[in-house]
């Protein structure tokens, strides 16, 4: 049977990956990372025909190329260089850099090497194909996509009604999305009725693609994976000033009000810490993907409120910033934030999977994630039990003690 892509097109990615892709071909060029995926569903299995097909997949989105026609779609975001969109000209995927077997627990192994500039844009599309390949394969899609699309229109009319109000929200559900058919029909689908929501907004989608389809606007910043290597990837540094190093190196390349971090990569008191008054400036807002949400959200409200009575500066008023949810989301939780927050500080959320994957079956929980840096291990030391993932216990136990060294040496 005749091969049906998945992906169609090197836009097919999230936003951040094109932000954090300038940034590394200006400062780090030369750096080189490995990439590991994994399947955190217990009961998961992928057949000799999954992973066939897997790797077919893998191959036809390693043959695409950008067209001229969205190159010049990429030229006209406001902060993406001439001289990084004629990089893009001239790139592909290369296959050579994929590992793929039937090695792994669930039965499909990835491993992906090169250099960061090439294996970070590898991350996406890869999740995106997995996916898609295993529901087409496990079960019956025609009846799953039913399903998927009676709970769309369920989702669109709780929004339409008031039911839900949850201020601005974008769909960022690529990665684990049902199929490309089912996150098309919900970013048409949610972005179309914005003037129909009571108290909620669809300001657009993480995937890029799909924001040039529809004349949405493309949402994201950065991921784990720049701090990760920025902070850890270079023997000279002490990996836990990550978030320090990762700010310097993000407002070299983009200034002043310059989108929203990512606080969860080596814990948040290094966030609140290394932050400060100019970085607080700097970055519009901070994004939480792990722990209690309104923890987090409380201890950054108190964060900016700090700077704000000290220096009476508008540019550190909590009204002026924003907290930006991204944690394994639904309407109903994303409400509940929303009437929490939304009087002390700007709110906004990105969901996934809830809208890109609602089905009567389970979604697939996998990743794919920077596992080594220039030939060290890198870490992500989440507020959350089960998100760390690192392949050396010893280095995890090595950066938690610098970093808790450097917390008590203040």
């Amino acid at each position: 049977m005749e091969l049906k892509p998945i992906i169609t097109s090197l836009l097919e990615t999230d936003l951040y990956k094109f932000s954090m892709g300038q940034a590394i071909y200006h400062q780090f060029p030369s750096y080189k990372t490995n990439w590991t995926f994994k399947c955190r569903n217990q009961d998961v299995r992928f057949t000799a025909q999954m992973v066939d097909e897997i790797r077919e997949q893998i191959k036809n989105y390693c043959a695409l190329q950008f067209t001229e026609d969205e190159l010049q779609y990429l030229a006209k975001i406001e902060w993406l260089h001439e001289d990084y969109v004629d990089h893009l000209r001239i790139w592909n995927p290369r296959y050579e850099d994929f590992e793929i077997t039937n090695s792994g627990e669930c039965g499909l192994s990835i491993e992906a090497r090169g250099t960061w500039l090439n294996t970070s844009m590898y991350e996406i599309p890869i999740l995106a194909i997995v996916n898609e390949v295993y529901f087409r394969t496990a079960y019956n899609y025609d009846e799953l996509i039913k399903q998927y699309k009676r709970k769309l229109e369920e989702k669109k009319n709780r929004l339409i009604d008031g039911t839900y109000c949850i201020g601005k929200f974008s769909e960022f559900g690529l990665r684990r999305r049902l199929s490309a058919e089912a996150q098309e029909l919900a970013v048409q689908t949610l972005c179309a009725n914005n003037k129909s929501y009571k108290d909620s907004f669809c300001v657009g989608t993480s995937n890029v693609y799909l924001a040039k389809k529809f004349s949405v606007i493309p949402v994201g910043t950065m991921a784990h994976e720049f701090i990760m290597c920025v902070g850890q990837g270079d023997p000279m540094y002490n990996p836990a000033f990550s978030n320090k190093l990762a700010m310097e190196a993000w407002t070299k390349e983009y200034g002043v009000l310059n989108g929203t971090y990512l606080t969860d990569t080596i814990g948040d008191a290094s966030a609140h810490l290394d932050m400060g008054y100019t970085f607080s400036i700097c970055f519009s807002g901070v994004r939480h993907d792990s722990g209690d949400p309104y923890e987090w959200g409380n201890e950054w409200i108190k964060h900016y409120e700090n700077y704000y009575n000290k220096y009476k500066d508008e540019r550190v008023n909590p009204k002026n910033k924003t907290l930006l949810f991204s944690d394994s989301l639904d309407f109903e939780r994303a409400s509940k934030l929303y009437a929490y927050f939304k009087d002390r500080i700007n709110v906004a959320f990105g969901i996934g999977t809830y809208i890109a994957n609602d089905t009567d079956v389970e979604p697939l929980n996998i990743v794919m994630k920077v596992s080594a840096c220039n030939g060290r291990p890198v870490a992500k030391l989440s507020n959350a039990m089960g998100k760390t993932m690192c392949k050396d216990d010893e280095y995890i136990e090595y950066l938690q003690k610098t970093i808790d060294w450097r917390m008590s040496h203040l």
